[in-house]
Order: structure tokens, then C-alpha cells, then sequence
């Protein structure tokens, strides 16, 4: 830390009495919400903590470890400069220990409530014992009590309700009570498959500096057995960086971005997809501004919309979600099991060596293990860059340890569909989720996995399983040109979807929503369900191996059946 140190050191002005100090958590790094915003820079310290303890708790992409430790050292300057008190905790402790003895120093400590579940279990001894001060979290667009408010007569929620509860009560996209355009979602026009045009923007990149390096070097001596690709040249860290990077997306993908929002193509990981998820989440971006700027755009109002459904609406819709049901440890129909300890996500069938972790701390455990159907086969090392032979799934792996992410789309229904279809643990590949995004935390990425992209709450935030087979991946996606098996010949994906329709049959059969694909399944012949369940087994045997399908397989199930 040299380098960070003499420059904070060199900011640093003596020590004067009377300033009130806040525990600022790496996903709040801005001065305009919570207790700090409230102070004048004179009058006001906060303490940052760079704990490897929770750093290494999991085997976090080496790209995520460095966004989070760059961007927390640089705003730790940032605030020097305008006058704060800054103290800069570098420990290998858990958050509770780290903070008591400065709170012993400094007297009770103001904390926002910090969104992710596991730091609040971390510090609730804290909070018991008078040493933190809880202020409530100021970066959320919407409150527990519209959330409620948006809820059903039979409890259930539903996005859209709250989605048009709270598009109403905030007026965005709004006149005279009425949304803009005469309806509240565009969705249905924007589903076009993106052919070339227009073209896609480059990656965005940023500057080097100092701080940046020593954090990268940092990371690739102390974490060099965590996984994914270190590219400093793609790291926003600075106030600057998130500056930059939002202009580039307002001026570059926002134009665009509504048609080809469910778009996915091997020439462009992104597409018209903004980017800015990493920087909301941890407040360099805060999504209030985010929102009003990208109102204030002229863009076609189709991407005026969908660009605010994701924020305004599923962003907040499933942090609330994850808030209401304790982290899904609170379900309607039951309690499901938890999780003893934190995941590895199938990091040591991959590897060939365990993942070391941390050791336990009274209050945490590995999260929530609901299954509504069964689920439970260990995650393939196709997640992890072994070859799977399916050219849609090995382009996005790549894409993911390259880069800490991807756009919403294909982790929905390339990664999660796929996992699905082979029965994968809802919480395995949620782990997944969490330590290879460079966006995820607990409080979005176990909503979006559990909840929609495996429904292993059942019908509690979705209304139906997010699966498909060949045809959507065909139709959105420029994968099959690329792959050893045809679309329309042996590609076994669809056979994968009739089979997890058929395994779940009767649970899924009084859906309305799957009325149709039902429907079809009660026509297929005992001959084609049984090549389905074959094709199933064999493939999931093989990705089992960390080896990949190939058509010689799949032909083989086909004649075997």
C-alpha cells in the first residue's frame, strides 16, 4: 500500500476534536447520501476497511477484487481532498473486528445500512452493543413501504405492480396520471436480434494511475488463486472514470439500446448494455442521477423505458424482495434449508484443489437453499472455461472470466437457462453468479438466480420458468453459426428443454403461462421422451466430466433411447 498510504498521508491535516465519524462500506462510496452527506467536510471522518477476510471468503474474479479495492482507495483520496478525516483499515479480520477498536477510539460510528445481508450479519454485534449507529440507506429509489403497497391480495410479488406503483407515485414517464406512450412497458418492441448494424461500441477503457497499479499488483500476488482475467485497462476507479464511463454509455449504447436490449452476439459482449451496474452498485454512480440523466436524453422512447424499467423497476424490485424475505431464509410456503458455510461455486472440481475460505463467524452462513424442483446435480467445469462443445454457453464463460460480465440476457438465458435445463443447484450456481460478476452481491444476485433464472422460489417472483430451447438462442444470437452442432438437426438444447419440461411436468402443468409448450409436451410421442431423457443424461454426464458433447454424442443417446 505505499503508494495509496504517502498520498493519503500526504492529504492528511492534524486531527482537531468535534468531528463526527462514519463507517463508510465499499458499496457506498459517495459523499451525497447516508450521514456523510449531511456533514461538512470539515467537521466530518470516516473509516474505509480493506478487510481480505471477506475479500477472500469466496473465490472472487480477480477483476471484481480490483474494482472494489481501486474504487475505495480512490474515493478515501477523494474525500482527503475535500477536508474529511479519513482512517484506512487494513486488516486480515472480519468487519466486526476490525471496527470495534475504532469505535472504541472514535465513539459510536454512523453507518448506512449496508445492502448486502452478509455485512449486515457481520456487524450486528456492533450494532447491539451501542458501537455503530444505523442511518438508513439513502441510495434506494423506493421504499419497503411501496413494495408493499405494490403486493397482491394473496402476498405475492409481481414487478410489474411495483414497476406501475412506483412509476406513478415518482412520475417518470408520466403525464396527466397516464404513462408516456400509453402503456408502462415497451418490452415486447424491444426483442430485435442485433445482425451488424448499427455498429456496437468498443469497450470502454480508463487511464492508469498510481493507485490503480498498486491495487492490480496487489491483487495478482495476494489473490493469485482467485480466477478470471486482471485487465486494468478496463477498471473505472476514480470519480473521473465514473464520469467517463456514463458519458460513453449515454452517447454510445442509450441510442440503441431498447431494440437490441435482449440481443446477444459472439462480436460483442455488451452490445448496447450500459455498463454501469458495477459503479451503481457500490454508489460511485448513484442511480437517481442515473435516471434523471437518461430521462433527460433524447432517445426513442422504447429505450427511454427500458433503460428505466432496469433501474427504477427489477433493480429495486429485487432488492426489496431479498429485504422481505430475509435473503429467501422466509418463504411463504415453508422455510427452505440454509447453507452452513460460503460456496465455492464448484471452484474445486474445476481446480482439483479446495477452496480455503475463511473460518466461521457466529451469524453468517452460505446462504439460502431453496430447490422448488429438485434441482440439485453439481455445477459442470464448463462454468469455469472447461469446454461444454455448446458454442452459446462457451462464448459467454468466456466472455465472463475475460471481462467479470456480461450482459442481462445472457445470464439469463444462456448461463442460468442452461443450468437449469440440466438440473443444476439453484445455490451452486448462484454462488457462481456472486464470485464471478464483477456487479454481484448478495442482494441482487440470489433474486436473479433463485428467483428468476432457476425458479427455485417457485411462482414467488415469477410467474414461469425462464427456459427455452434451440429456437430463441437461433433466433437472438449470432452462437449457432459458431457451433459444431445445427440448430436445426442435433443441436441438443431443445431436447434438454422437452426433458425438463417433461421431469416437472407436474408441477409445471396447470401454469397458464406455459399453456402452450404444456400442451405440445402432451403430444410428444413416448419414443421422443424417452430420446429427450437420453440426450439429458448423456450430455450432463459429459459437461459431469469437465469434457465436452459433441454430435457423435448426442446421436448416440438419440439410437440408444
Amino acid at each position: 500500500m505505499a503508494t495509496f498510504r504517502q498520498q493519503l498521508d500526504a492529504l492528511t491535516t492534524p486531527e482537531t476534536g468535534g468531528r463526527r465519524w462514519v463507517y463508510v462500506h465499499g458499496d457506498q462510496l459517495s459523499d451525497r447520501i447516508g450521514p456523510l452527506a449531511r456533514m461538512e467536510a470539515g467537521e466530518a471522518g470516516i473509516v474505509l476497511t480493506e478487510t481480505r477476510w471477506h475479500l477472500a471468503r469466496r473465490p472472487h474474479h480477480r477483476q471484481k477484487l480490483a474494482l472494489l479495492l481501486a474504487n475505495q482507495r480512490h474515493f478515501a483520496l477523494e474525500q482527503a481532498r475535500r477536508g474529511v478525516a479519513v482512517e484506512y483499515l487494513e486488516t486480515e479480520a472480519p468487519l466486526r473486528e476490525a471496527l470495534r477498536p475504532a469505535a472504541a477510539r472514535r465513539g459510536a460510528l454512523a453507518v448506512m445500512e449496508p445492502a448486502e445481508r452478509e455485512v449486515r450479519a457481520d456487524l450486528a454485534p456492533l450494532l447491539a452493543e451501542g458501537l455503530l449507529e444505523r442511518h438508513p440507506h439513502d441510495g434506494w429509489l423506493t421504499t419497503r413501504a411501496q413494495f408493499r403497497e405494490s403486493l397482491g391480495r394473496d402476498g405475492a410479488f409481481r414487478m410489474d405492480a411495483f414497476y406501475r406503483l412506483v412509476r406513478q407515485q415518482s412520475g417518470y414517464l408520466m403525464e396527466g396520471g397516464k404513462p408516456v406512450g400509453g402503456k408502462y412497458s415497451f418490452d415486447a418492441e424491444n426483442r430485435e436480434p442485433w445482425r451488424g448494424e448499427p455498429r456496437a461500441p468498443e469497450e470502454p477503457g480508463f487511464p492508469m494511475d498510481a493507485v490503480k497499479a498498486e491495487v492490480c499488483a496487489l491483487v495478482a500476488e495476494r489473490f493469485a488463486r482467485h480466477p478470471g482475467t486482471l485487465r486494468p485497462e478496463a477498471l473505472p476507479a476514480t470519480a473521473e472514470d465514473a464520469g467517463a464511463l456514463w458519458s460513453w454509455a449515454r452517447r454510445e449504447c442509450l441510442p440503441h439500446f431498447g431494440p437490441y436490449e435482449d440481443a446477444m452476439s459472439r462480436h460483442s459482449s455488451g452490445l448496447f448494455h450500459t455498463r454501469l451496474s458495477p459503479l451503481m452498485n457500490i454508489h460511485r454512480l448513484l442511480p437517481r442521477d442515473v435516471v434523471e440523466d437518461a430521462l433527460a436524453e433524447p432517445l426513442p422512447l422504447a429505450s427511454k423505458e427500458g433503460f428505466l424499467r432496469q433501474v427504477l423497476g427489477w433493480r429495486e424490485y429485487v432488492r426489496h424482495v431479498h429485504v422481505e424475505t430475509d435473503g429467501f431464509r422466509r418463504l411463504p410456503g415453508g422455510d427452505p434449508p440454509v447453507a452452513a458455510e460460503a460456496g465455492d461455486a464448484g471452484f474445486a472440481r474445476w481446480a482439483g484443489a479446495s477452496w480455503p475460505g475463511t473460518a466461521p463467524l457466529e451469524g453468517l452462513d452460505g446462504g439460502a437453499e431453496p430447490s422448488a424442483l429438485g434441482a440439485a446435480r453439481p455445477l459442470p467445469p464448463a462454468f469455469w472455461g472447461a469446454e461444454s462443445g455448446l458454442a452459446c454457453l462457451d462464448h459467454v464463460v468466456a466472455d465472463v472470466w475475460r471481462e467479470g460480465w456480461s450482459h442481462h440476457i445472457t445470464r439469463l438465458m444462456v448461463l442460468s437457462n442452461l443450468a437449469t435445463l440440466l438440473d443444476v443447484s439453484p445455490r451452486e450456481l448462484t454462488d457462481w453468479f456472486w464470485v464471478a460478476y464483477v456487479d454481484a452481491f448478495d442482494w441482487v444476485v440470489e433474486p436473479n438466480v433463485l428467483g428468476m433464472g432457476t425458479y427455485a422460489l417457485g411462482g414467488l417472483m415469477t410467474t414461469k420458468p425462464y427456459v427455452s430451447g434451440t429456437p430463441y438462442i437461433e433466433k437472438m444470437s449470432d452462437y449457432c453459426g459458431a457451433c459444431a452442432f445445427r440448430p436445426k438437426k442435433d443441436c441438443p438444447v431443445s431436447r434438454l428443454y422437452w426433458a425438463f419440461l417433461a421431469r416437472n411436468e407436474a408441477e409445471l402443468r396447470g401454469n397458464p403461462r406455459l399453456f402452450m409448450p404444456m400442451n405440445a409436451l402432451a403430444k410428444r410421442s413416448d419414443a421422443e421422451r424417452a430420446r429427450d431423457a437420453a440426450v439429458f443424461e448423456a450430455v450432463s454426464a459429459r459437461l459431469a466430466e469437465g469434457r465436452p458433447a459433441t454430435p457423435r454424442l448426442v446421436a448416440d443417446a438419440v439410437a440408444g433411447a
